[in-house]
């Protein structure tokens, strides 16, 4: 089974989700896959119009642009799973811009962003600087982000996540250069407590990554399913670079849960088989969308049979010919985690230098809420063409992607998400049956 909840600004997730169903939130930060510390607490001072009001002018006119960007997303490290389906979603929307021939040429610069226990996202940025990008797609990790955010907006250069969940970077004070297309930990963490209640389990076990990716998902999840009427009875951290993990699953196992949230990164591949091991069910598992991944060719046949887990963005499975579309571009790519997200990312940077007639990164940042449909009233668009049409009439546009409705606050962050639900099958796979 798959379920998506869409969040809206607008009322508390309290209920559990069944269904397709169609939920809100209420204080709520729609924010950015995460692995973080805790960022300053400081105005973001975005200089993007206010919806409604005080729209930027958009220039008639044909246009004559050159854009170069470029990418720090995982080409090694915990989350180098996701580094595939980003570049590719990058690639795809380079391709698409490029192809359109509508006056903005796109390049983008491939470099990897590691993980936290290296500098190598350091070592690109700079690299990526130096050849005067205009704006750098990643970190999937918050944690990587929060290492070169200062570096990337000190240049004066936009900083646009498609994985970021952290809450920290609603925040922080980037001059109003940090976006992103993916939403909150928080909400993340209520639409899991909700399905595990939901699914009939009364007691809860906890294995958690001990950063504030971990523990602020396990706050969310804790608290969301004990307001449901359940109880978590162990919670068990780890950290970063540990390799064995026989204390937190006997801490967690020795209070007998009907069910354990395992909240991890590549980790995930030693703690389930271990777990399942010990007698529990592997059916009875949780994941995140750290670890919500392809486990076919890592795990025994079965072992994750039934088990569930969350992922942000829409089913891509499930969006056209996208899927194929990105196969052509990546035939290996066995896992589309955050591809539309990134494709996004990259069609709004390149609407909003559109729209700006401008390629720095100021000019960008100031015009991306408005292509975002932030300044309320645009026409509603979903490809280059028709937007680029609309734009260069003059007019405003509200720009919809492959990851939905994105629509930006003031801090830069998405005011509308969804949330999928997965389940496992016997290929250790995770699927959307209920649209199967």
């Amino acid at each position: 089974m798959s379920v998506f909840a869409k969040a809206s600004a607008s009322r508390s997730v309290r209920a559990v989700v069944t269904g397709a169903a169609m939920i809100g939130v209420s204080a709520l930060l729609l924010t950015g896959c995460s692995n973080s510390t805790p960022a300053p607490a400081a105005s973001s001072g975005s200089d993007a119009p206010t919806a409604g009001g005080d729209a930027n002018p958009i220039e008639p006119g044909e246009r004559d642009l050159t854009l170069k960007i470029g990418t720090i997303l995982p080409q090694s490290g915990e989350l180098s799973f996701l580094g595939p389906p980003e570049e590719a979603g990058v690639a795809l929307a380079v391709k698409d811009i490029n192809e359109a021939d509508l006056g903005i040429q796109v390049e983008a610069v491939y470099r990897d962003s590691g993980d936290t226990t290296t500098d190598t996202a350091t070592v690109s940025v700079t690299d990526l600087l130096s050849q005067d990008v205009s704006a750098i797609i990643g970190a999937a990790s918050s944690g990587v982000s929060l290492t070169v955010v200062d570096q990337i907006t000190g240049a004066g250069v936009v900083q646009f996540s498609p994985a970021n969940t952290s809450p920290d970077f609603t925040t922080y004070d980037d001059n109003g250069l940090y976006w992103r297309t993916a939403p909150s930990d928080l909400l993340q963490g209520e639409v899991l407590g909700n399905q595990i209640a939901e699914d009939g389990n009364s007691t809860l076990g906890l294995i958690v990554l001990n950063d504030a990716y971990g523990t602020g998902l396990a706050d969310a999840i804790t608290s969301t399913f004990e307001d449901a009427g359940g109880e978590v009875v162990a919670t068990s951290l780890f950290n970063e670079g540990d390799a064995n993990f026989a204390t937190q699953i006997a801490d967690v196992t020795a209070a007998s849960p009907d069910a354990v949230a395992i909240i991890a990164f590549a980790q995930t591949k030693t703690i389930a088989p271990q777990l399942v091991g010990t007698g529990f069910p592997g059916g009875k598992l949780y994941f995140v969308d750290g670890n919500l991944k392809d486990y076919s060719a890592d795990l025994a046949p079965g072992l994750l049979a039934g088990s569930k887990g969350t992922l942000p963005g829409l089913d891509v499975n499930k969006l056209g010919d996208f899927t194929e579309r990105l196969k052509a571009i990546d035939p290996e790519l066995e896992d589309y985690s955050y591809a539309a997200e990134s494709y996004d990312a990259v069609m709004l940077i390149a609407l909003a230098a559109y729209a700006a007639n401008d390629t720095s990164g100021e000019k960008i940042a100031s015009y991306l809420r408005q292509v975002s449909g932030g300044a309320g009233d645009g026409e509603k668009v979903t490809d280059i063409t028709s937007a680029a049409d609309a734009l260069s009439n003059g007019d405003q546009i509200d720009y919809d992607g492959f990851s939905g409705p994105i629509t930006f606050d003031e801090n830069g962050d998405p005011t509308e998400a969804t949330i999928g639900i997965y389940e496992y099958d016997e290929n250790n796979t995770y699927v959307n049956n209920r649209l199967n």
